[in-house]
């Protein structure tokens, strides 16, 4: 139990020791691919399931509690990313316990642009039928999480990030670390910290940076200039939530609250609450609130505001009731377009 505490303030102590960005700096960092979250459970919650989130979606939120898995779990996980704007989130990943204490797991996620017409100075308004190019953007993530005497377990992922087109691409590397520290008399209060998103400064490189101008001296032959792109900071934040557990009738009906908030690099702090509730674990309603701190209706991100969400078990097994297969949505407001849908499966053996 020492040693579990000393983990725990330890962590306590790191994240006083961090400071929140300037929002003077908001739309500064790139790869906001990172900020994305293709998981239907933890997206009904705004993400901000930080204390308690478990399995693959920890692999996106806090990877601490990827340990917390029973021992298999596979997902995936689809978000029509704005409605009507023709942007599409997929994802998969896998979790494995190993031994007691702890668990490896791996994800995968991709945006899908759609074809995209290309445009020159030439032709800014291209022909509809006329040539597409596609947008790549994927990353992947490989994490390890272990348990300290069933109290205090922390995680650490390590994901690799890939943006480019045909002729222009980049490549940079992230690390999420994150800890969950369980008390209670029936582990009913939870607390988390992940810090997300922290790595290398990225930049584009390739033919697509390169033009032709005209040699010096009125020579009669062109050169192929090469240019160099601004580098960009990843944008990375400071997740710290807590939840209790109430429940009611021996464990029937469970009322998890939770409160969150969001130290973000790049952009204005963030704060929220939520409410998820579960009958016998195997049908769950959840939403949550969440807004910026110091910011007008203007000044707002997509994101502030309501999100809601559902999810369906059913056992696979009567011998083995924890093994589930279960479906979940998550609907979230947005200040432009329509919202985000979010859908997933989930399998646990």
């Amino acid at each position: 139990m020492k040693r579990s505490l000393y983990l725990f303030h330890l962590c306590l102590f790191l994240t006083a020791s961090l400071w929140a960005g300037n929002p003077d700096r908001q739309g500064e960092a790139g790869a906001v691919q990172l900020l994305l979250n293709p998981w239907a459970s933890s997206a009904g919650l705004h993400s901000m399931n930080t204390s308690f989130v478990r399995g693959v979606e920890a692999i996106r939120v806090n990877p601490a509690g990827m340990a917390r898995v029973n021992k298999t779990e596979f997902s995936l996980g689809s978000a029509n990313y704005l409605q009507g704007a023709d942007i599409q989130l997929n994802a998969l990943g896998l979790t494995q316990k190993v031994g007691e204490n702890s668990a490896f797991g791996f994800s995968l996620m991709s945006v899908n642009f759609g074809d995209i017409l290309v445009t020159t100075t030439e032709l800014p308004d291209p022909d509809p039928d006329g040539p597409t190019y596609n947008i790549n953007f994927f990353n992947i993530g490989l994490s390890y999480a272990h348990v300290f005497e069933n109290k205090v377990s922390v995680g650490v992922t390590l994901r690799g990030i890939s943006e480019s087109t045909s002729d222009v691409s980049s490549f940079g590397f992230a690390v999420d670390a994150g800890v969950q520290y369980v008390t209670g008399e029936d582990d009913n209060f939870k607390f988390g910290i992940a810090l997300r998103n922290v790595g290398s400064r990225m930049s584009f490189t390739g033919q697509g940076l390169a033009t032709n101008a005209q040699a010096a001296d009125g020579d009669a032959y062109n050169l192929t200039l090469s240019q160099r792109s601004a580098g960009f900071e990843l944008p990375s934040m400071l997740n710290i939530g807590a939840s209790y557990d109430f429940l009611i009738a021996e464990g029937t009906h469970r009322l998890t609250a939770l409160g969150n908030f969001t130290a973000n690099s790049f952009s204005r702090d963030q704060i929220g609450v939520g409410v998820e509730y579960a009958l016998k674990e195997r049908f769950m309603l959840r939403g949550a609130y969440k807004l910026e701190v110091d910011a007008d209706v203007t000044q707002e991100s997509v994101y502030t505001g309501p999100s809601a969400g559902a999810s369906i078990s059913v056992p696979l097994s009567k011998e083995r009731k924890s093994n589930t297969l279960s479906i979940d949505y998550a609907y979230r407001t947005t200040k432009v377009w329509d919202g985000t849908h979010n859908f997933g499966i989930r399998i646990n053996l």
